[in-house]
């Protein structure tokens, strides 16, 4: 635990060499909006988006997630 307290997402963020799409639930008391917000600012390739899940926790999106991954998957020309 004391090696991982050295990495977060924001540092391995600005590495990033594929395309990225990220969700955040607004309620999610384990991983607070702010630090996904921080990842996705810090996200290094160009073709990144970001769905907000107002109501939820850390479940985040649940099967609405799945959706976003599709179309997201079918934008890149991904099947």
């Amino acid at each position: 635990f004391r090696t991982l307290s050295y990495f977060d997402g924001v540092s391995m963020a600005r590495r990033a060499s594929a395309p990225g799409l990220f969700s955040v639930a607004l309620m999610d008391f384990t991983c607070p909006p702010s630090t996904v917000y921080a990842a996705f600012n810090a996200f290094a390739h160009e073709t990144k988006r970001i769905v907000a899940y107002e109501f939820n926790d850390h479940e985040g999106g649940g099967a609405h997630q799945w959706t976003q991954q599709a179309a997201f998957l079918a934008e890149l020309g991904i099947q």
